[in-house]
């Protein structure tokens, strides 16, 4: 039971992230390559201010909004009005300075060392401590996050988004600011990111720079693909599979050097087969009537 609340935990907390980047790249078309920078930003703001100044969970999550939102906004306004491959290789330049800044800025992150014994949310007293528990408060996050994002897709400001998805020019000729929308949802992508990140870092209770590498920024873009498009419950189902499958590994006899490239292989060959056979996703977008305000 404790292992299995871990592994809802971990669904969750992945569930967030996909959620984040497919309002990005399923609904306005924004392939970005920097999820991981920003789950790290929520990551260490929630490690170091837990464990270094005493702060609670619920404002360094606020904290760590902040800066993902402010640092998400000046690279929105520097780097988005790149087009196509342009746009990715600046994301990726970014995820890597980011990367960087966790790995070498010793005196705040701690470097390779990493940052241990993160302690759980508590709220009026009451901890989050315990397997079940945390399962549970993930389970409520994720919950909060669908919702905000489902309310987001299905306004009129979500119907802009993806109409600059389709074709930037005509959205433009209708009046539609195209570089403030994008902007704008870009830096809800990075809030929302750092709150998955932060939920992280208290499962695990131990974070370092190597697990906010451009793999990770991937793997997340993996099972916005596999969940499907523009589709934000799709983005749940794609975290239960890519999570789920491969921790299956744990019930057979595979030594730990050799799990982890098989996990690899596994994403990869799953990746290959929904881009050729169901590029969609396992949750098609739902195209809801109606005409952009």
């Amino acid at each position: 039971m404790i292992y299995l609340s871990y592994v809802i935990s971990l669904i969750a907390v992945y569930g967030v992230l996909t959620i984040s980047l497919n309002l990005s790249v399923g609904y306005t078309g924004i392939l970005s390559l920097a999820q991981a920078a920003f789950m790290g930003i929520g990551a260490y703001s929630a490690a170091i201010l837990l464990t270094q100044w005493g702060f609670n969970f619920f404002t360094t999550l606020l904290v760590g909004m902040a800066i993902a939102g402010l640092v998400s906004w000046g690279l929105a306004w520097a780097t988005l009005r790149l087009k196509g491959d342009y746009y990715v290789i600046a994301s990726f330049g970014f995820q890597i300075i980011i990367y960087n800044i966790f790995l070498n800025w010793i005196g705040l992150t701690r470097g390779p060392f990493g940052i241990r014994q993160i302690p759980p949310p508590e709220i009026l007293g009451f901890s989050f401590r315990g397997p079940q528990r945390y399962a549970l408060f993930t389970l409520g996050i994720l919950a909060l996050c669908l919702w905000v994002a489902r309310r987001v897709g299905e306004s009129p400001y979500g119907k802009v988004l993806r109409a600059i998805r389709e074709d930037e020019a005509a959205a433009a000729s209708l009046g539609k600011n195209v570089n403030r929308y994008k902007i704008s949802i870009f830096t809800v992508t990075a809030m929302l990111a750092s709150v998955g990140g932060a939920l992280y870092a208290s499962l695990i209770t131990y974070i370092d720079p190597f697990t906010f590498t451009i793999h990770e920024s991937i793997f997340i873009l993996a099972l916005v693909i596999i969940g499907g498009s523009g589709n934000v419950y799709g983005s749940v189902i794609g975290a239960a599979v890519l999570i789920s499958l491969p921790e299956m590994l744990r019930f057979f006899d595979v030594p730990t050097a050799v799990a982890s490239p098989i996990r690899e292989i596994l994403y990869g060959a799953l990746m290959i087969i929904f881009l050729r056979l169901r590029p969609k996703g396992l949750l098609p977008e739902r195209i809801t009537s109606g005409v952009v305000r």
